[in-house]
């Protein structure tokens, strides 16, 4: 039996991430004791809502070089090869093509390349809705979309792997588990 999803004011198109209204974040366990929080600054992507929103699919690319958690020392050793490697693999991809409903969530299956790895990652979707930009006179012309999305990563799948120990306690300086999460808003191509 197939399930109808209706969500207000849905619009099916395709639409372009607007990167000066979206974020792209990651989290990540410091010292056992807190978290960093960064975010990555440069991306772009596309996304294309179906006639049925199950049959939805995005495809986006990720800078890594634009990576930013507020302290350049730290950012600059993010980009060596102790950690992404930009100058071997300046980008990192997600592509999904299909979204399904999963109790009251929505969750967008999609794979996730980093480092020449690519590893399934699911995003836990939340639409946050179909609307006019009331900034430009053609309501269909200016139309917006904004998403929020979370997921999880185990970073050393994706060889990410650098790590040290804590000097003269127990335990690493480094979680490996890192949190996903982004708000997108994009725009209707016409």
């Amino acid at each position: 039996m197939t399930q109808t999803v209706e969500i207000p004011g849905y619009v099916a198109g395709t639409w372009t991430i607007d990167p000066a209204h979206s974020e792209v974040g990651f989290v990540v366990r410091h010292l056992l004791i807190s978290k960093v929080r960064g975010r990555f600054t440069a991306f772009e992507g596309r996304i294309v809502t179906g006639a049925d929103p199950l049959e939805s699919s995005v495809t986006a690319r990720v800078d890594l070089a634009s990576v930013d958690t507020g302290n350049p020392q730290r950012d600059d050793h993010l980009r060596s090869a102790d950690f992404l490697e930009i100058d071997r693999y300046p980008t990192l991809t997600y592509r999904a093509d299909a979204l399904r409903r999963e109790g009251e969530e929505f969750v967008l299956d999609g794979e996730l390349t980093l480092k020449g790895v690519t590893r399934p990652v699911p995003l836990r979707v939340e639409i946050n809705g179909f609307g006019p930009d009331p900034y430009l006179p053609d309501p269909r012309a200016g139309a917006r979309v904004g998403f929020s999305a979370r997921g999880e990563i185990d970073r050393t799948d994706f060889g990410v792997s650098f790590n040290s120990p804590i000097p003269g306690g127990e335990g690493l300086t480094l979680g490996e588990k890192v949190q996903i999460f982004l708000e997108i808003q994009a725009a209707l191509v016409v």
